[in-house]
C-alpha cells in the first residue's frame, strides 16, 4: 500500500490534488508539528488545508498556535469520557462536521481504537520520534539513549490498532552522538520531523488516490 522510504532529500511539492486535501490535526502538545504543516500549505509545498485541530489537554500549546493560524479547535478533554470508544466517537463527530477527509495525529499522546480506524480506513497518520519498528510507544528518544544506538529519526506511519504499527511512509534518520541528552536528541529529530511529515502525507494521499 505504502512505500518505504528514508529521506535524505523530499521534494518541495511531489504531488497536486485538485481540490486540496481537507486535514484534521489531532495534537496533544505544544502542536510545532501542527505548524510545520501549515506552514508548508502556505508556501505552497502542500496543497491542502486544515480544516480544524481536535485536542484533548486544556493546557496544551496547540491551541494558541491554532488561534494564531485561524485553524478551528476543539477541545475533547479525555478525562471527561467514559471510555476511549467514546472518546474517538465525539472525535469522528467533530471532524465530519469539518469535512475532514484525512486525520493527522500530530503529538496525539492517547491510543485509539478500531472505531476511529474505521471511520477513516487507510486516512490515518501519524508521526513517531523513532525509526520503527525500533523503539515504538512512550519515550521512544529515551528507549534509543538507553539502548545505546548511533542512529535515530522519525516516521511517519499510518495508524493501525497496535500502538506504532502500522504501515511506513516515510522515515527520516539523524545520527545519536555521544553527549546526546533526551533534549537535544529530540530537538534534532523535530527539525526532521517538521521536514517530512508535509511530504508523508502527499505520499499516502497521492498513492491512495493511484488506487481508486
Amino acid at each position: 500500500m505504502t512505500r518505504y522510504l528514508i529521506a535524505p532529500a523530499l521534494p518541495s511539492q511531489p504531488y497536486p490534488f485538485n481540490p486540496p486535501l481537507k486535514l484534521g490535526i489531532l495534537a496533544s502538545g505544544s502542536g510545532s508539528n501542527m505548524e510545520a504543516i501549515a506552514r508548508a500549505i502556505a508556501d505552497g509545498e502542500l496543497n491542502a488545508s486544515i480544516q480544524a485541530l481536535i485536542y484533548n489537554n486544556p493546557e496544551a500549546g496547540v491551541a494558541e498556535r491554532a488561534k494564531r493560524l485561524d485553524i478551528p479547535a476543539v477541545l475533547l478533554n479525555h478525562r471527561v469520557f467514559e471510555s476511549r470508544e467514546t472518546l474517538d466517537k465525539h472525535i469522528i463527530q467533530t471532524l465530519q462536521k469539518y469535512q475532514v477527509e484525512w486525520v493527522i495525529m500530530a503529538g496525539w499522546m492517547r491510543r485509539v481504537t478500531q472505531v476511529l480506524i474505521n471511520a477513516f480506513p487507510n486516512r490515518i497518520l501519524n508521526i513517531h520520534p523513532s525509526l520503527l519498528p525500533s523503539f515504538p510507544g512512550m519515550r521512544a528518544v529515551e528507549q534509543a539513549l538507553a539502548a545505546g544506538v548511533k542512529l535515530s529519526g522519525c516516521t511517519v506511519h499510518f495508524v493501525e490498532l497496535a500502538v506504532d504499527s502500522g504501515p511506513i511512509v516515510i522515515q527520516a534518520a539523524v545520527p545519536v552522538l555521544p553527549d546526546d541528552t533526551p533534549k537535544t536528541l529530540q530537538a534534532r529529530i523535530q527539525v526532521q520531523e517538521h521536514r517530512i511529515f508535509p511530504a508523508a502525507i502527499a505520499l499516502a494521499a497521492a498513492e491512495a488516490y493511484s488506487e481508486t
